[in-house]
């Protein structure tokens, strides 16, 4: 069973655009931005500078940058900064890839934490059920490897016999696995395996009812504790006025039908966290509002996380605070274009917040 102390302090993390995410206006590719190694390093640099305690390095189904090599490059070029590298489940041969994360946390000093991928690979498509049941092997015999045991296991998915690796981390254990979905099957593989749940961006309430479901399925199935996060875009400008006037910037230039045609060739499109943050955008107000600052309108062209916390700086912290209280434990932040919002939240928000890295103080009971 793992363990995580202080968990009243949360950790604030950056998104590192590796998947052609990165927009000035929304849904309106522009050449100057691409997700080239230059581009996606100076976002991760930026995070490092401005104090933020981690970064997502995301892992896109369509073939383009590959986030473990990206991490292995970028850990000599960072600092403090922990690299939060997305992984996907039946993507790489299972021993290859415990031992490519152990390389890559020495070279970063031990800053690497781990975001667990359950999705289709290209030229493969799995049903929900088998899909999951795989991702469950795999982080299983994953942690076991980083966590240097020997193997025996056979499972559907995973079939291997090996001793210890010989290879380790720098603490000699398995970093902390994040790990999000919300299927009945997505959830029980999150209490069973993860150690911080994500879920995307909703009303503080409805944040706090996934936070206490998920505590709950996690301690009375499993006898685990495990922490959950939000992943959100953010928009913080010096008054509220300017936010708004930031958020409507941003969809200015976009069509209809290119945003519907953004977020369907998402692979997650009919999954159940995408059908609430439809169902989200469809109730808000007329100016894209669900609740107070938070605005709904990213979710017009991008599957997935499809919302932002929006206002001025003290309206932006007393929002996090919020679900902070909901018993939001990690943040995963991202704005338009990254690197200009990643300086922004740096300045207006980070300094009023009292926040810290996870990684220094997960212990996992081996």
């Amino acid at each position: 069973m793992s363990s995580i102390t202080s968990a009243d302090i949360p950790e604030i993390s950056w998104f590192g655009a590796l998947c052609d995410d990165d927009y000035e206006f929304l849904g309106v590719p522009e050449s100057n931005i691409p997700a080239s190694w230059e581009h996606c390093r100076d976002i991760v640099q930026a995070a490092d500078r401005g104090g933020f305690d981690n970064v997502l390095l995301p892992s896109g189904y369509q073939l383009g940058i590959d986030s473990t090599a990206f991490a292995a490059a970028i850990a000599t070029h960072t600092d403090q900064i922990n690299l939060l590298l997305a992984v996907r489940m039946g993507e790489m041969w299972l021993p290859q890839l415990a031992r490519q994360l152990a390389t890559i946390d020495q070279f970063s000093g031990g800053r690497l934490t781990i975001n667990i991928i359950s999705s289709d690979i290209p030229g493969e498509a799995l049903d929900s059920a088998p899909r999951y049941q795989r991702t469950r092997e795999w982080m299983h015999v994953l942690r076991k490897l980083l966590n240097r045991e020997s193997i025996d296991f056979h499972g559907d998915y995973v079939d291997l016999e090996l001793d210890p690796p010989r290879i380790e981390t720098v603490d000699g254990t398995c970093p902390p696995f994040y790990f999000g979905g919300f299927s009945p099957a997505a959830k029980d593989v999150a209490a069973a395996e993860c150690d911080v749940f994500l879920t995307w961006p909703d009303t503080v309430a409805s944040v706090a009812k996934t936070v206490q479901e998920m505590n709950t399925l996690a301690r009375d199935r499993y006898d685990r504790e495990i922490l959950c996060g939000l992943r959100a875009h953010m928009i913080v400008r010096e008054s509220e006025a300017e936010a708004r006037d930031a958020a409507d910037r941003l969809i200015s230039k976009l069509d209809a039908q290119a945003g519907d045609a953004i977020r369907n060739k998402s692979l997650d499109t009919a999954s159940a966290g995408v059908a609430r943050q439809n169902e989200l955008r469809d109730a808000a107000a007329d100016d894209g509002f669900a609740e107070e600052n938070l605005w709904t309108g990213v979710g017009r062209a991008r599957s997935g996380a499809g919302a932002a916390i929006v206002g001025d700086p003290d309206q932006v912290v007393a929002k996090l605070r919020a679900y902070q209280e909901a018993g939001v434990q990690a943040f995963i932040l991202s704005g338009y274009t990254h690197q200009a919002e990643c300086d922004l939240v740096a300045e207006y928000v980070l300094p009023n917040i009292e926040h810290t890295a996870i990684r220094p103080r997960f212990a996992s009971d081996l």
